[in-house]
């Protein structure tokens, strides 16, 4: 798996959790101090995340961090 494929399926994949807890990109930004544009780009897979900040965003969503970093699809 090439960094293009891996940042697009993290994306997909929060994009997928935030929309379960009904939280939009601008209220997940501001629960975790960042901006709406991060998470933007983070979901259509143009920006990395750190594993401290997805470790972070495990916890502000209440799921395992598992869930997050699920590449199987």
């Amino acid at each position: 798996m090439d960094k293009e494929t891996l940042l697009k399926k993290f994306g997909k994949n929060l994009k997928i959790e935030r929309i379960k807890k009904d939280l939009t990109q601008e209220g997940l930004a501001e629960i975790m101090g960042v901006s709406q544009n991060y998470i933007a780009s983070i979901e259509c897979g143009k920006a990395n995340m750190s594993l401290a900040k997805i470790l972070e965003l495990s916890a502000f969503l209440k799921i395992p961090i598992e869930r997050l970093l699920d590449f199987s699809n």
